[in-house]
C-alpha cells in the first residue's frame, strides 16, 4: 500500500528494518535446505522447500465472528482465498497505440488463447473486465506462475512485459482499479495520491486527467503521488516515468502530516528564483486516501502472509489510518471528493477508521452512496456491527476492556466510538460500574453487568462503503468508501501531546529526528504488503503515543521556522562537505532542495541563451511556453544535463512551494524535455555496447574502433549550433509545435530506422528524403512517419502521428531510441499495416523474432562499415 508514518514505528521495528528480512519467496539452494523458519536448521534431516501453508486458525475464528461473509458461504470463500489471483492488466487510454493493443487483444490473443486450461474453471482464457469503462482493464484467467511456466503462453507474456515496460499497458490487480474509478476525476483537478507507492493507482490517475486532453496539450490539472519511503518513492518515480507527463510532482513526505503550503502574504518571497504563483494555498479537489494496512485482502497473491496474520495488525494501524485520513479531509477542498480505501477486509481497519472520521468532522463530510455508479462490479455494501479482538479476548465495547487493554485498544476502534473509563472508587469497580463519555462530553455513569453486554450498532450509514470480496469475481479483497466535503471541518480543540508540544518548542530535535528515521529507512523491502505486516505488527502498545488530530490550522508547519532552518549552522557545514563533527562527507557535495538535506534542488531554469538557442534550433512557436516552465535539478548552472519541462498547473505549485520555504520535499517533478547533447551521446554510445557486447562487432572489430567514434561523435556534438536535445519523453509534447529540424519519411524509411538504427543519406528507398536529411543542421532532428496515402510535407499532427528522435550526422541519420522502443514501434506498425490489408492477423504477423536475430546482423554490419568509414 502506501506510505507509512514515522510517528507510528518503534525502536525495535526501526531496527528490524535496519537488520534486514528474511526473503520467504527465495526457494533454497540444492542442498535442500528448508525456508521454513519455524522449521530446524539444526536438524540433520533437511527437507525440500514446500508451498506455503494457506490455513490460519485466528484468521478464520476472526472473519466467522465479524460476519464479513455468511455461513453458508464461508467455505467457498476459503477456498478462492487459496488459489492463485488471475492476472490483470489495464490499457493506457492516453497511449497513441491504444487502439491498436485493443483490437489485438480482442481480435488475436483472445481466439489464440482459447484452448488453454484456466484457473477456476472459467471459460475465457482472457476477457475485458465488464466495470471498467470502454473495455480498458482485462482480466486473465491465467496466474503469474503459469504465465511464466506456461511455454504455449510464452508470446502473451512477452506481450504484456513489452507493453508494460513501454507503458502503454499497466499490470495492475484489478481491485486496486477500483478506487480512481470513484473519484470522479476532471482534467482540472489537482489530485493527490497521499499514499501512492508502488504508483499503478497514480498512473490511473494520470491516464484520467489526459483522456480528453488533445495531442500537443497539457491538462489544467495535476497530480501529487506522495510516499514517505525513500525507496517505495523510487519505484513510484519508475511506474509513473512511463506515462511521460509534465502535470505531475512526487513527494516524500509524511502522510499524516503532509504540508498544506498556506502562503504568509505579509511574508517576503524565499528564494530569488520563486515564480509567482496564482494560488496561495495548496488545496486539491480530489484526494486518494489509499491507507497502510494490515493486507489481508492480498492473501491470493501473497500466500506467505497466511502465516504471519493476526487481529493486533488491524489494531496497530487504526490509529494512523485514521490521522492520513483526517489530513487528507483537511487538504481537500470544499465541495470536493475524497477516497478512503484499503486492501483489508477488517472492520477496525475499514467501517471503524469511517465512522471516526464522520465523528470528528461532524456534518462538514458526507459519506456518498455510489451504489449507482459502476453497477457491473459486484460489491458487499459496509457492515454496521463488529467486535474487537485483542489477543485471545473478544471486546463488543470499550467498557468491556481492561485498564491495561485502553492504552491501545481505543474507543474509535468500536461501533459507538463511545469511551468509557474505569471509575477511581474500587468499590464501583467491583459493580462493573465505569463512567461513559458521550460525544457532547456528559459523563454518564452506568451500572451493567458484563452478563447483559449488548453488541454496539453504529448509527452512520456505514452500508455506503462497499467491500469487494474474492469469491464474487475471481479477484482480491478490498474496501472503498467515498466521502464529499460539505462545508470548512470545524477546529478540534484537543489537547496536544507532549511529543508535539517538544516538537513545536524545539523544531531543531524535530528536525533531528526526522534525518534519523529517514537513515533507518534505508534497508527497507519494496514490498509493501509485507512491510506493512512486519512494521506494524508491534505497533498496538505506542498507539496510545500518536498525536491527536489537530485542527487545520495547527497542522500547517509555520513558513517562518522552515525558512530559518535553511540558513543553520548544520546546514552549512553540510554545504562545504563537513558534518558536525569536522569529518568531510565525500568529495561530492550533499545537494540541499530548502530545508531538506540529500535531496536534488527543484530549480526554474532562467539561462536565457540556451533557451533561446533551443528556439531558434527547433523553431518552436510561441504557442508552447518555455519560460517558467523549464526545471533542472543542478544548483551548478553550468553543468546542467537535463531541463525537465512542467505544465501550468505544476509550475503554480512549485512557485507556491518557494513562497513558504519549500516545505514540499520533491522526489521528481515535470517531464524530461532536453537533454545535453554531450550526456545523451555518451549514454547511446554506452547503451549501444551494451546492445553488441554479445555480437560479433565485439568479437571481430578492433577495440580502438569502438573508441574512436566516441571522440568523434563528441566532437559533432559539440559543434552543433543546440547543445540540448529532445528526449524521447518530451518529443510527443513539443512535436505539434517544431518547425525545424523536422522531416517526414515514408513508412518504409521509417522502418528500416527503426530496423537499422544507423542509415547513410544515400541508402534511403526515398532518394528525395536522403537528400533533405543531409541539408539539415547537425544535431538532433524529429522524423515523423507519413502515412501512405499522405505524401505531401508537412503533415498534420495528431494523436496518431507516430515520430521518432534522430541525430543527423555528417553522412548519415542515427536513430536515438532505445532498442526495447524501437521493438514496441516495429511491433504497433507490423500490426497496422497487416490490419489495413485486411489479412489475418496470425498468418501475417510481421516476424519479430526473425527481425531480433537478423536485424542485429544487419545493425552490427552497418555500424561496422560506418565506423570504418569514420575512422
Amino acid at each position: 500500500m502506501g506510505g507509512r508514518g514515522r510517528g507510528s514505528r518503534s525502536r525495535t521495528q526501526r531496527k528490524h528494518f535496519r537488520d534486514g528480512r528474511e526473503n520467504v519467496w527465495k526457494r533454497p539452494k540444492s542442498d535442500g535446505t528448508s525456508s521454513d523458519p519455524n522449521s530446524n536448521s539444526n536438524s540433520e534431516n533437511k527437507t525440500h522447500w514446500k508451498p506455503f501453508s494457506t490455513q490460519n486458525s485466528a484468521f478464520d475464528e476472526y472473519y466467522k465472528e465479524q460476519g464479513i461473509v455468511t455461513t453458508e458461504e464461508w467455505d467457498t470463500f476459503i477456498e478462492v482465498l487459496r488459489t492463485p489471483l488471475p492476472a490483470a492488466f489495464r490499457i493506457n487510454s492516453s497511449s497513441q497505440f491504444c487502439e491498436d493493443i485493443k483490437s489485438q487483444l480482442e481480435n488475436d490473443f483472445m481466439n489464440s488463447l482459447k484452448a488453454e486450461t484456466t484457473d477456476g474453471g472459467e471459460v475465457e482464457a482472457i476477457r475485458p473486465l465488464p466495470w471498467y469503462p470502454d473495455n480498458l482493464a482485462w482480466h486473465s484467467n491465467f496466474s503469474r506462475m503459469q504465465l511464466r511456466k506456461n511455454q504455449t503462453l510464452e508470446r502473451f507474456h512477452e506481450f504484456l512485459k513489452l507493453e508494460n515496460e513501454i507503458g502503454n499497458i499497466t499490470r495492475q490487480e484489478a481491485v486496486s482499479m477500483v478506487p480512481p474509478l470513484f473519484l470522479d476525476v476532471c482534467p482540472d483537478h489537482f489530485v493527490l495520491d497521499m499514499c501512492a507507492a508502488p504508483g499503478s493507482k497514480t498512473f490511473q490517475l494520470l491516464e484520467i486527467i489526459y483522456q480528453s486532453t488533445k495531442s500537443g496539450s497539457l491538462p489544467d490539472g495535476m497530480v501529487m503521488a506522495n510516499d514517505l519511503d525513500v525507496q517505495r518513492c523510487n519505484l513510484l518515480i519508475h511506474q509513473t516515468k512511463r506515462m511521460c507527463t509534465a502535470n505531475l510532482i512526487v513527494t516524500n513526505n509524511e502522510a499524516q502530516h503532509f504540508p498544506g503550503c498556506r502562503a504568509d502574504k505579509n511574508g517576503s518571497k524565499a528564494s530569488e528564483m520563486e515564480i509567482e504563483p496564482q494560488i496561495s494555498q495548496l488545496l486539491f479537489d480530489r484526494v486518494l486516501c489509499d491507507v497502510p494496512c494490515s493486507g489481508d485482502g492480498t492473501l491470493r497473491k501473497a500466500p506467505d502472509m497466511w502465516r504471519k496474520w493476526n487481529p493486533g495488525m488491524g489494531n496497530g494501524l487504526h490509529s494512523l489510518q485514521i490521522q492520513i485520513a483526517m489530513r487528507g479531509l483537511s487538504l481537500l477542498k470544499v465541495g470536493g471528493r475524497m477516497v478512503y480505501s484499503t486492501c483489508s477486509m477488517n472492520p477496525v481497519e475499514d467501517e471503524a477508521v469511517v465512522a471516526e472520521i464522520l465523528r470528528k468532522c461532524g456534518g462538514s463530510v458526507e459519506l456518498v452512496d455510489v451504489s449507482s455508479e459502476l453497477p457491473q462490479l459486484v460489491r458487499r455494501p459496509g457492515v454496521r456491527k463488529w467486535k474487537v479482538r485483542d489477543k485471545d479476548l473478544w471486546l463488543a465495547s470499550h467498557r468491556d476492556a481492561t485498564k491495561f487493554q485502553r492504552c491501545h485498544i481505543l474507543p474509535s476502534m468500536f461501533p459507538s466510538g463511545k469511551s468509557y473509563v474505569a471509575p477511581a472508587n474500587k468499590d464501583l469497580e467491583h459493580k462493573n460500574d465505569a463512567i461513559v463519555i458521550s460525544e457532547d462530553g456528559i459523563q454518564l455513569t452506568e451500572d451493567t453487568s458484563t452478563e447483559d453486554l449488548i453488541e454496539e450498532i453504529s448509527d452512520l450509514p456505514l452500508e455506503r462503503c462497499m467491500r469487494i470480496v474474492p469469491h464474487d469475481q475471481n479477484s482480491g479483497a478490498f474496501f472503498i468508501a467515498v466521502l464529499q466535503k460539505l462545508s470548512p471541518l470545524p477546529a478540534i480543540q484537543e489537547k496536544p501531546s507532549k511529543k508535539r508540544s517538544l516538537f513545536k518548542k524545539n523544531p531543531e530535535l524535530q528536525e533531528k529526528l526526522s534525518d534519523q528515521v529517514t537513515r533507518d529507512n534505508s534497508g527497507l523491502e519494496p514490498d509493501s504488503r509485507d512491510v506493512a505486516v512486519e512494521k506494524f505488527s508491534e505497533a498496538a502498545t505506542e498507539a496510545d503515543l500518536i498525536a491527536d488530530e489537530p485542527d487545520e490550522a495547527d497542522m500547517e508547519p509555520d513558513p517562518s521556522s522552515i525558512s530559518n532552518q535553511d540558513d543553520s549552522e548544520e546546514t552549512k557545514a553540510v554545504v562545504n562537505g563537513e558534518t558536525n563533527s569536522g569529518k568531510a562527507v565525500g568529495k561530492r557535495k550533499l545537494q540541499l532542495q530548502g530545508k531538506w538535506k540529500g535531496v536534488d534542488p527543484v530549480l526554474f531554469f532562467k539561462d536565457e541563451s540556451i533557451i533561446n538557442s533551443i528556439k531558434m534550433f527547433y523553431g518552436i512557436d510561441e504557442s508552447f511556453p518555455l519560460d517558467g516552465h523549464l526545471i533542472s535539478r543542478n544548483s551548478d548552472k553550468n553543468h546542467v544535463k537535463r531541463i525537465y519541462y512542467v505544465s501550468k498547473s505544476v509550475k503554480d505549485v512549485l512557485g507556491l512551494n518557494f513562497q513558504v520555504g519549500q516545505q514540499l520535499k520533491i522526489a521528481s517533478v515535470g517531464l524530461k524535455m532536453f537533454v545535453s547533447n554531450l550526456h545523451a551521446i555518451l549514454a547511446l554510445l554506452f547503451s549501444v555496447l551494451l546492445f553488441f557486447s554479445k555480437a560479433a562487432v565485439i568479437a571481430f572489430s578492433p577495440f580502438p574502433l569502438i573508441l574512436r567514434p566516441e571522440r568523434q561523435t563528441s566532437r559533432e556534438g559539440a559543434a552543433t549550433p543546440c547543445s540540448f536535445r529532445i528526449s524521447s519523453e518530451g518529443l510527443p509534447v513539443i512535436l505539434p509545435h517544431i518547425t525545424n529540424q523536422i522531416l517526414y519519411a515514408s513508412p518504409v524509411d521509417f522502418k528500416h530506422l527503426l530496423q537499422y538504427k544507423t542509415i547513410k543519406f544515400a541508402d534511403f528507398v526515398d532518394a528525395e528524403f536522403g537528400v533533405k536529411a543531409s541539408k539539415l543542421m547537425m544535431g538532433c532532428c524529429v522524423i515523423v512517419m507519413r502515412d501512405s496515402q499522405t505524401m505531401s510535407d508537412p503533415i498534420k499532427v495528431d494523436e496518431s502521428t507516430i515520430a521518432i528522435g534522430c541525430w543527423k550526422g555528417r553522412s548519415n541519420l542515427s536513430v536515438m531510441v532505445t532498442a526495447i522502443d524501437c521493438q514496441e514501434m516495429l511491433e504497433r506498425l507490423s500490426f497496422r499495416m497487416e490490419a489495413e490489408k485486411g489479412s489475418s492477423v496470425q498468418e501475417n504477423k510481421f516476424n519479430v523474432d526473425e527481425l531480433k536475430l537478423n536485424g542485429v546482423s544487419k545493425v552490427e554490419e552497418s555500424e561496422t562499415i560506418q565506423l570504418a568509414a569514420d575512422a
